[in-house]
């Protein structure tokens, strides 16, 4: 499973289109919610050897008749060059599509959502011929969500608030209410946030809260996720009953061994080791090849 915390900043609105007018309305901008939302080709390169390409690109057409392109960009901390990139895609898929565009930067930290937020003028001082204006998402103002009441009413809303606030302290109450809201919603929904949760956390303290969050049901998460979870669970409980079988024949079990035993994750290996355990005369017996 990728774990990128990039990905999941982005690949979350390909999922759930919808979500941008709500993440609108929390940023103070008014926009109505979609009737449709087309994923478009996200490479912006010309006829030259050099490549562009932008996160998610979504075509918008609104409930109000107005149709917009939205570039989603997740950016991980301040980068110089990134404004002028922003301002070519803007310029380009304007070009192109003869649509307006909209840049949206998801951003984990507070001091990159701050630098993503700057207008920047594209021009001589006198009369910028451009402005960049990136509407921007991130813990300095995307909701804290710790009433599963709140988090039910917009499931994709509360992951991509959790995903934002990945760095907050809170984190853990932010994360059981979002895996509490989810025991009830359809599979089809669940699956992809369990996932997306999991990639935006990357491999902070807190991505561990949530496996730990997933695991407390797993007859109800039925995610990737869940799935490697449960792999963990079977493998922890064959390596232990090899232990205790070798332990109850008074076979010697050096730290070496034990160490290989259980992080042995491969439950193949695990099986032939247990199926050999009850006959063996030695440790060696039981990593037997043939």
């Amino acid at each position: 499973m990728v774990s990128s915390p990039h990905e999941a900043m982005h690949r979350i609105f390909q999922e759930y289109p919808g979500l941008f007018s709500r993440v609108s309305d929390v940023l103070g901008v008014a926009f109505a919610p979609p009737s449709s939302a087309t994923v478009m080709p996200t490479d912006l390169t010309e006829n030259r050897p050099l490549e562009r390409r932008v996160d998610t690109l979504l075509r918008i057409d609104t409930q109000d008749d107005e149709t917009f392109l939205l570039a989603i960009e997740a950016q991980g901390k301040r980068d110089l060059d990134k404004p002028a990139s922003w301002a070519y895609y803007l310029s380009y898929l304007h070009t192109k599509y003869r649509l307006p565009p909209l840049l949206l930067v998801v951003c984990q930290d507070r001091a990159t959502a701050e630098w993503a937020s700057h207008q920047v003028p594209i021009g001589p001082r006198q009369w910028p011929a451009l402005t960049l204006r990136p509407l921007v998402a991130g813990p300095h103002n995307m909701p804290v969500i710790t009433d599963v009441a709140e988090a039910r009413k917009d499931l994709a809303l509360a992951a991509l608030a959790a995903i934002t606030h990945a760095g907050n302290p809170d984190i853990g109450a932010i994360l059981k209410t979002l895996s509490a809201a989810l025991r009830e919603a359809p599979e089809a929904i669940v699956d992809p946030i369990v996932e997306l949760t999991a990639q935006g956390l990357g491999n902070r303290p807190a991505a561990q809260q949530w496996r730990n969050l997933v695991a407390v049901d797993l007859s109800f998460y039925k995610s990737p996720l869940s799935e490697e979870i449960r792999d963990e669970g079977r493998a922890e409980g064959i390596a232990r009953a090899i232990l205790l079988l070798l332990a109850q024949a008074g076979i010697d079990v050096p730290d070496e061994a034990r160490e290989r035993i259980m992080s042995c994750s491969d439950l193949d290996t695990l099986s032939s080791w247990l199926l050999r355990a009850p006959a063996a005369m030695s440790i060696e017996d039981v990593f037997a090849t043939k």
